[in-house]
């Protein structure tokens, strides 16, 4: 990858670095409500690092139409994937109105789905009629594994056999719980750290490349990417952190300048 502005200067010290479009080293942006001039400004600078962008919660129930329209516009013609939290999914799964959201979603552009769990109760009989009718539609989709609230998490052999489960029924990746805060949910304690043997738990015999480990925090993704290497797939990375990620990506920080 060209470091652009530095380009025929140095190289990347870390090399190997996939570029868009990519299927592994994937970046999921996670946005709360940039409005659309402030997106466009962001794309100005990091379009060629995101890969996907999750209108997070239920924030994009919150947009008037016409702005929630444009915005996806804008990001799709970036090559840049985009999809509702699927905590409106869930919303919509305890009204009974699921098949009107995933119409509704089509019609405001979205092009990914994401079914999760996180928050309620969901069958297999429903999680899988729910992937299988976003596929139906065109969606390319995503599921979540992982609970939000402490307490109620799954084991790393039910986090497993439920990513094996969502891959068979044709999910193209499956996200790995962590929240916005990194803390608390999913694979990380309180203090945002994972056990390494839970970890490895988790990934025997799973394929590494259709996860995406929501890792806001930086030692989250130090971690990730010292055990799978650039390219490993990261999701809920704030707007203003990209460059800081794709930084530490491409050895250009402190921490994965030099091979260990």
């Amino acid at each position: 990858m060209a470091l652009f502005s530095w380009e025929k200067i140095i190289d990347p010290p870390q090399t190997g670095r996939t570029e868009k479009p990519r299927l592994t080293g994937l970046t999921m942006v996670i946005d709360k409500g940039l409005p659309i001039g402030q997106t466009r400004d962001w794309l100005a600078l990091t379009a060629s690092y995101v890969d996907l962008v999750k209108l997070t919660f239920g924030t994009s129930a919150l947009y008037p139409k016409p702005v929630l329209a444009a915005k996806i516009q804008l990001l799709r013609e970036q090559g840049i994937g985009v999809f509702p939290g699927g905590t409106l999914l869930e919303a919509a799964v305890l009204q009974g109105k699921a098949i009107p959201f995933l119409d509704h979603g089509r019609e405001l552009g979205f092009d990914f789905l994401e079914v999760s769990d996180g928050s309620i109760a969901m069958s297999p009989a429903v999680r899988r009629g729910l992937i299988q009718e976003a596929k139906k539609r065109g969606f390319r989709v995503l599921t979540e594994v992982g609970k939000k609230k402490p307490g109620t998490g799954l084991s790393p052999r039910e986090m497993r056999a439920q990513l094996a489960l969502d891959l068979e029924e044709g999910a193209d990746f499956v996200i790995i719980e962590g929240r916005e805060s990194g803390k608390g949910a999913g694979i990380y304690d309180e203090s945002g750290e994972i056990d390494p043997d839970g970890l490895e738990n988790l990934l025997a015999s799973a394929p590494w490349d259709r996860i995406i480990w929501e890792a806001p925090l930086k030692k989250q993704q130090l971690l990730f990417i010292k055990r799978f290497g650039p390219n490993v797939n990261l999701g809920n990375i704030p707007p203003g952190e990209v460059l800081a990620l794709e930084a530490l990506r491409l050895g250009l920080r402190g921490d994965t300048l030099l091979p260990e």
